[in-house]
């Protein structure tokens, strides 16, 4: 991959900082670090650029606190001034270049590259029968277990910017790992698997791959050449990555269905995950209203879920739903027509 240079000052001047203050405030002009913000913004912008353009920026401290869903994980918080106007203009800059860098089967945080996204690609990979076997498995403790030497050396093959690198290295020791909650952290994740990622598709030559963060999918004809990838992946990223997988890694027909991504994949339907389906019953029986029927169908929606549906939801509103679902159909096939 080409390094790049030149990238620093597009990052810290004036125009970018306040297009960062923009986009970061979206949906949170309540906050109260973004009133704060907003009493003197244009004396914080100004001061914002001399701190980037001296290099006295430093990360601020974080507030650290649990989420307990969908499994117990540690959040990381920075101060909206300075911190996060300050991502959000590396971002603005450094995106589309991490992105270009990403293969084609990586997901997660990558804007049209979610959840559905993969689940529909490996969707499309189950239709070949010749594939009968699936290897999955993820990283363990992957964002805490980001090493920071490794990152930097990845940055460095793809950065030639001294003062940018600066900026990330910073950002990068401010916290052990890479802390969830950054805006950058998504993006650090995803670039520190990148060359991984290459290396599996273009020299590994594997043909059906699909990586959603830390999770990852390989489909095969048979379960040798699953083990020798399962074994090779090991040794990659143990010593290029110092990272290991988890032991609960598994090799399985196909036929069983492939859990991942929230859906059960199946060669001819998808299903809604277990966990999701009862966490969906439990709280429509502790409120049976529409807007916890909403807040459920952009998963229903993508998966085979009529019989669920009709399962969980009182006759009434099973056929509302029908209803709206066979009208917005018509509606696409109209404008489709047009």
């Amino acid at each position: 991959m080409k390094r790049i240079g030149n990238i620093y000052q597009r990052i810290i001047c004036i125009e970018n900082l306040k297009k960062a203050d923009e986009i970061a405030q979206k949906g949170k002009s309540n906050q109260y670090g973004v009133k704060i913000h907003n009493s003197k913004k244009e004396e914080n912008i100004l001061k914002l650029y001399h701190m980037l353009k001296e290099k006295t920026y430093q990360t601020s401290l974080y507030d650290i606190f649990k989420v307990y869903e969908p499994k117990e994980r540690e959040v990381y918080r920075l101060p909206y001034f300075p911190d996060r106007i300050t991502h959000h203009a590396i971002m603005n800059v450094l995106e589309p270049i991490f992105v270009s860098t990403f293969t084609k089967d990586t997901f997660s945080c990558i804007k049209g590259r979610g959840i559905h996204k993969c689940s529909f690609e490996l969707r499309k990979a189950l239709k070949d029968s010749e594939y009968q076997y699936c290897l999955k498995m993820d990283i363990k403790k992957f964002y805490p277990n980001i090493n920071h030497n490794v990152l930097k050396s990845l940055l460095r093959r793809k950065f030639k910017d001294k003062d940018l690198l600066w900026l990330l290295d910073e950002i990068i020791d401010s916290a052990d790992g890479v802390p969830i909650g950054n805006y950058l952290s998504q993006y650090f994740a995803n670039f520190y698997l990148t060359y991984f990622d290459h290396w599996l598709k273009e020299e590994i030559k594997v043909k059906h791959y699909f990586r959603y963060a830390d999770d990852l999918v390989i489909l095969s004809k048979n379960k040798d050449e699953l083990h020798y990838y399962l074994k090779i992946i090991k040794e990659y990223l143990d010593q290029n990555l110092k990272l290991t997988i988890k032991n609960n890694h598994r090799i399985f027909p196909i036929s069983i269905g492939i859990d991942f991504v929230g859906y059960v994949h199946f060669q001819n339907h998808t299903l809604l995950r277990k966990g999701i389906k009862k966490n969906f019953a439990r709280k429509l029986k502790k409120n049976p209203s529409i807007e916890t029927v909403a807040s459920y169908l952009g998963w229903t929606n993508h998966c085979n879920s009529r019989n669920l549906l009709q399962k969980l939801l009182p006759n009434e509103q099973f056929q509302e739903l029908q209803n709206k679902a066979k009208f917005n159909k018509f509606c696409r096939r109209q404008n489709k027509n047009r």
